[in-house]
């Protein structure tokens, strides 16, 4: 029965996404109704399979010895198929009032729900060549997404994004056939030993596929395409820069070093040392480049680029601790930037502007949006009571764990960047609310606060940030267990 729900959850949007795709529907209330229904039935799907707790390995397809695709749901499954699956009904309720009335439509929803069931396809799958055809598709499914205007600005990003990811995806593919040869590419907490291949050898295919899957993660120097991708409708980039594309990068990570190679190899190597190095060096640039930033939503996703790699801090550290901070830091994460990303996108639908100076005063017309935002800033930077201030504390508790210089140093990395977080997130709600005398922007009366569709999944997405912030315990063991301890 498990398996039935796993087939199910990453067939079902995929099919239904082609099948709106090509049914000749033209009015919006009945695509909403459709799309909506097959979301929320893949989501239970998924939950299902969640409750019926882990499954074992299932071949789909066996193309030869030691290829296949195989899909299953182990604890670290659970997680990013839970998130994932809670996320994208509301953000498909968000949709629908920010793209109304789009020429194109229901073509934007049909990828939009297509590219919920590949992602659940990563999350889902039960070895390395799985996973990376997932993440191929996810790229190619994405690509209409990002260039959804149509214009100068988003065939160029478009292109750009394509770039960046199918490159990537080049540099990864010879870690993945590398794997899949010496190991058979199963995931397996701990990792394989790979035996009679040299030290040199393992480091580098592990870089390989650090980077390559790393440019979704966007590591520096793959990074760029992240910001320019932000020219996409507010719903594709919160999805992009806060769960599906940014997070299957994190989560390939996590599965490869440590359900692939073995944490206790690479913990001291060579490839440690360059692949911290990266990670520290985009903690403190990407934050850097945020506070000088004033296109707002370019601001929150270079944000994001730093944020990625606070979650590969604790992921290269290879030790429980360093994993329990990151995959923690990936959940927290992807909920405070959703609301901060909807509430950007709720700005700029309702007022047409996009710059921060562009903000001054608005807070009088839209005061739940930016009320919602500063909860969310506030949460980013790390202060209590906020589910972002938990992930954080984990991330500098495994930091002073470690006993290695690279725990000091990334410490030092995260001081800094919440430093500059807490100045490139609340200037935006100073602005909006207590503007200088002179500096306010003039805004036509009828500008208000969005609409339920818009409002209710960024209150959601709060009322998570707090809930979490205040009773960690919901799933801090949960975390701890997918590490390999109990529950």
């Amino acid at each position: 029965m498990g398996n039935f729900f796993i087939i199910t959850a990453i067939l079902l949007p995929i099919i239904s996404g082609f099948g709106l795709l090509n049914l000749k529907i033209k009015n919006e209330q009945t695509i909403q109704l459709y799309s909506e229904y097959f979301v929320i039935a893949a989501s239970l799907a998924v939950w299902l399979g969640i409750l019926n707790g882990p499954h074992k390995l299932f071949t789909l397809y066996n193309f030869s010895q030691g290829f296949s695709i195989d899909f299953y749901m182990d604890p670290l499954s659970m997680l990013f198929a839970g998130m994932v699956s809670i996320m994208w009904p509301f953000v498909l309720l968000y949709a629908f009032e920010y793209m109304k009335g789009e020429k194109e439509f229901k073509g934007f929803i049909s990828f939009f729900i297509m590219t919920y069931g590949i992602t659940l396809g990563v999350a889902l799958s039960g070895n390395i060549l799985t996973m990376y055809v997932f993440f191929e598709m996810l790229s190619l499914v994405t690509i209409p997404l990002v260039s959804f205007y149509q214009d100068h600005d988003s065939m160029y990003a478009g292109r750009y994004y394509a770039c960046y990811v199918i490159g990537g995806a080049a540099l990864a593919f010879i870690a993945v056939i590398a794997a899949s040869v010496n190991s058979g590419g199963d995931f397996v907490l701990g990792g394989y030993s790979m035996n009679g291949l040299s030290d040199n050898f393992l480091n580098l295919i592990y870089l390989l596929a650090f980077f390559g899957f790393g440019v979704k993660a966007a590591i520096f120097p793959f990074h760029s395409w992240l910001p320019v991708a932000s020219v996409a409708p507010t719903p594709v980039t919160a999805l992009l820069h806060a769960v599906a594309v940014v997070n299957s990068g994190v989560f390939a990570i996590i599965r490869v070093s440590y359900y692939i190679f073995s944490p206790d190899f690479l913990r001291g190597s060579k490839a440690q040392y360059i692949a911290m190095s990266a990670v520290l060096f985009t903690i403190i640039y990407a934050a850097a480049r945020a506070l000088k930033e004033r296109h707002f939503k370019r601001r929150l996703a270079y944000s994001t680029i730093s944020n990625l790699s606070y979650m590969l801090f604790g992921v290269v550290l290879f030790t429980r601790a360093g994993m329990i901070a990151g995959m923690a830091h990936m959940l927290f994460h992807g909920i405070i930037k959703m609301s901060l990303f909807l509430c950007a996108g709720a700005f700029m639908h309702v007022t047409g502007k996009n710059y921060i100076f562009e903000i001054n005063g608005v807070a009088k017309k839209m005061p739940l949006t930016f009320g919602l935002y500063t909860i969310g800033a506030l949460s980013l930077t790390g202060v209590p009571l906020f589910c972002g201030f938990i992930s954080k504390w984990k991330l500098f508790s495994a930091g002073a764990a470690d006993g290695t210089g690279w725990g000091v140093a990334g410490i030092a990395c995260l001081i800094i960047a919440a430093f500059f977080c807490a100045i490139y997130t609340l200037t935006v709600s100073i602005r909006a609310f207590f503007p200088i005398i002179g500096t306010e922007y003039q805004y036509d009366r009828e500008i208000s606060d969005p609409g339920v569709h818009m409002l209710l999944p960024i209150i959601f997405f709060t009322v998570a940030n707090i809930l979490l912030g205040i009773f960690p315990q919901l799933v801090s063991g949960f975390l701890e267990y997918i590490a390999g301890g109990s529950i």
